[in-house]
C-alpha cells in the first residue's frame, strides 16, 4: 500500500532522486575531469620541460664538441693546402655533421676538406656570417656538396677579426624526432638563426617571423646564436580522451553509488528506524470521557511522527507502511517504552486507576518476541497506577491464528481488550460471538452523521443494542458536537473521545489539561 503523498514527496519521490544523482553524477565528471585535466597538464609540462632540458643539453653538446675539435684549426699555419689538407679531411671523416671544412685568414678562404688550394672571399661562400664575431651561425639554403638541402655555417673567429674557421653542418633533424615520437603532441621543430627558420615539417627557408605563435618550448643555447623551437598541442587528443573517460567513469560511479546510497537511505522504512533512534517520534494522548459524570476515565496513548525534513506525518501513512514493510514490530516497541517514559511523569498529575488505550497491530500479536515486549513494558510502566486497554481490529483475528490465547494470556496481565473500528469491516458480528471483548469502540463514521437532519441509522442502533445484550461498554470517537453527545449519551454510550472535550495531546499539554477544573457536562 502506497504512503500518503506527505510522505512520499518529501523523502521518496524516485524522480527527485534521480535528477539528484544525475546532477552529483554531472558534478562529479566535471569536478574529476577537472582535475584529471590538470594533472594530466601537469605532467605533460613537465614532460616537455624535460624535453627541452635534454635538447638543449643535446645541442650544446654537440656545439660545444664540436667547437672543441675545431679549435686547433684555428692555429694552423699558414703554409699551403697540401700541408693541412689531410687534417681537414680527419676532421670531416669523424664528425658525420660536417660537410666543409674552410680555413680563413683576412676574410679570404685559402684552404678547405674538399678542394685544393684557393683564394676566396669568405663573403661569398657565406655571405652573411659576421666574422667579427666570436661564434656566428647562419642559416644557407644550399651547399655545394648538398645543392638542395639546407645547412648550418657556424663561423668561430681566431685570434684576429677575418682570420678563424667556417664549418657547413648538414641539418638532420631525424635524431630530434626520434627521440619526440613518444611525445603524441609533439608535432614539429624549427631551427631558428637570426630572422630565419627552417622547419621539420617544410625543407626550405623561412621567415622566423612566420613560424606559428607559442611554440611549447623554445630552447636557447648560451654562447650560440642559435634557438631550437618545439610545437604542439599543450594536451594530445589521447589525453583528452583519456580525461573524459577517466571524468565519464567517475561520474558514473557517483551518480549509481548516490542514487543507491539514497534510494537505501531516503526509503520509509529506514526512515522509520532512523527516527527511532533520533527520537523523532512522540506520543500525543486523547482523552476517553465517562459519558455521564465528564470526568477522563482514560487516555488514547497516538504515536505521532515529526520529521525533520517533512514535519508531521499522517499516522495513517507510516502505521501502514510499517505494516507493510514489517517494521510495525520495533515502532509498537519504541510505542511502549515512549509510554512508560511518559507515564512516571503522568502519575503525578493523573488519577491512578486511569485507563490507558494502546493501539496493537495483529502482525505485533502474531510476533513470537510479543509476550516478552508486553511482559517488559509492563514491568516498566508505573506499579498500580494505571489500567490498560488494548485496541485491536477485526483484522487481527483473521490473520492471528492462536488470537484466543493471546486474549487469555492478556487477562491474565489485567489488560482488557477494545474492538477498534468496529462495523467497518465484514465479519465483526461473527467474532463478537466467538472472542470475548471488554469495549467496543464504535467509528467516526458512524458519529459524524448525527444530528443531521433526518438523521436515522438503523446500524448503529444495532450494534448499540448488541453491546448492551453483550454487556460491553461503548466508547464512541470522533464526537465533535454536544448534540452528537446528547444523542449517543440518550442511547447508553458510555465514553467519548473526540474534539469536542480535548484534542490529542502532549504530555505537557496533558498536564495543563489535567490541572483544570473539568468543562460541565451537557445533558
Amino acid at each position: 500500500m502506497p504512503l500518503s503523498s506527505s510522505l512520499t514527496r518529501p523523502l521518496l519521490n524516485p524522480r527527485k532522486i534521480a535528477c539528484f544523482s544525475a546532477t552529483l553524477g554531472l558534478l562529479f565528471f566535471l569536478l574529476s575531469a577537472l582535475i584529471a585535466l590538470l594533472l594530466v597538464a601537469q605532467h605533460r609540462a613537465n614532460n616537455h620541460d624535460k624535453l627541452a632540458k635534454r635538447s638543449q643539453d643535446y645541442v650544446q653538446n654537440l656545439f660545444d664538441e664540436l667547437k672543441q675539435n675545431l679549435l686547433p684549426l684555428q692555429t694552423l699555419p699558414h703554409l699551403s693546402c697540401d700541408a693541412v689538407k689531410d687534417t681537414l679531411t680527419r676532421h670531416t671523416a669523424v664528425n658525420e655533421n660536417i660537410q666543409t671544412i674552410w680555413l680563413v685568414d683576412n676574410n679570404q678562404a685559402w684552404c678547405s676538406s674538399t678542394t685544393d688550394e684557393m683564394q676566396q672571399d669568405i663573403h661569398r661562400l657565406s655571405p652573411e656570417t659576421d666574422t667579427r664575431k666570436a661564434i656566428d651561425i647562419r642559416l644557407v639554403a644550399a651547399t655545394p656538396l648538398a645543392p638542395e638541402k639546407p645547412a648550418l655555417e657556424l663561423w668561430l673567429k681566431g685570434d684576429e677579426a677575418g682570420k678563424g674557421v667556417l664549418v657547413t653542418l648538414g641539418i638532420n633533424l631525424t635524431p630530434y624526432l626520434l627521440y619526440t615520437a613518444g611525445q603524441h603532441e609533439i608535432n614539429g621543430m624549427a631551427i631558428i638563426t637570426g630572422d630565419k627558420a627552417i622547419t621539420s615539417w617544410e625543407q626550405r627557408f623561412v621567415s622566423s617571423h612566420s613560424l606559428p605563435a607559442n611554440p611549447l618550448r623554445t630552447i636557447m643555447l648560451p654562447g650560440y646564436p642559435f634557438q631550437l623551437a618545439i610545437y604542439g598541442d599543450r594536451l594530445s587528443v589521447g589525453d583528452i580522451n583519456i580525461v573524459l573517460l577517466v571524468g565519464l567513469l567517475l561520474g558514473l560511479t557517483g551518480g549509481f553509488s548516490s542514487l543507491l546510497v539514497m534510494t537505501q537511505y531516503w526509503r520509509p522504512g529506514r526512515e522509520i528506524l532512523q527516527g527511532i533512534r533520533r527520537g523523532e517520534f512522540h506520543v500525543e494522548y486523547q482523552p476517553v470521557i465517562a459519558a455521564v459524570s465528564g470526568d477522563v476515565c482514560g487516555l488514547e496513548a497516538l504515536l505521532r511522527w515529526t520529521h525533520p525534513v517533512a514535519g508531521a506525518i499522517p499516522p495513517d501513512s507510516f502505521i501502514r507502511y510499517a505494516e507493510n514493510k514489517n517494521l510495525i514490530v520495533p515502532l509498537t516497541r519504541h510505542l511502549f517504552e515512549l509510554v512508560a517514559r511518559d507515564c512516571h511523569e503522568l502519575r503525578h498529575e493523573i488519577p491512578a486507576g486511569t485507563g490507558l488505550n494502546l493501539n496493537l497491530s495483529p502482525a505485533h500479536l502474531s510476533d513470537k518476541e510479543f509476550y516478552h515486549d508486553v511482559t517488559r513494558w509492563l514491568e516498566a510502566m508505573p506499579q498500580n497506577h494505571f489500567s490498560y486497554v488494548f485496541e485491536i481490529t477485526e483484522r487481527t483475528m483473521v490473520e492471528t491464528r492462536n488470537a484466543q490465547d493471546i486474549f487469555d494470556w492478556l487477562r491474565s496481565k489485567n489488560i482488557r481488550i477494545a474492538l477498534d473500528d468496529f462495523g467497518t469491516g465484514h465479519s465483526a458480528l461473527i467474532y463478537l460471538e466467538k472472542f470475548r471483548f471488554d469495549y467496543l469502540k464504535i467509528d467516526r463514521g458512524f458519529v459524524k452523521n448525527i444530528a443531521r437532519e433526518s438523521f436515522t441509522s438503523p446500524v448503529l442502533d444495532a450494534v448499540l443494542a448488541l453491546a448492551k445484550k453483550l454487556n460491553l461498554h461503548t466508547v464512541a470517537e470522533g464526537v465533535e458536537t454536544g448534540e452528537q453527545a446528547r444523542w449517543l449519551r440518550h442511547r447508553g454510550v458510555c465514553h467519548f473521545q473526540g474534539f469536542l472535550f480535548s484534542r490529542p495531546r502532549t504530555v505537557a499539554q496533558l498536564i495543563e489539561y489535567f490541572q483544570r477544573p473539568p468543562a460541565p457536562v451537557e445533558s
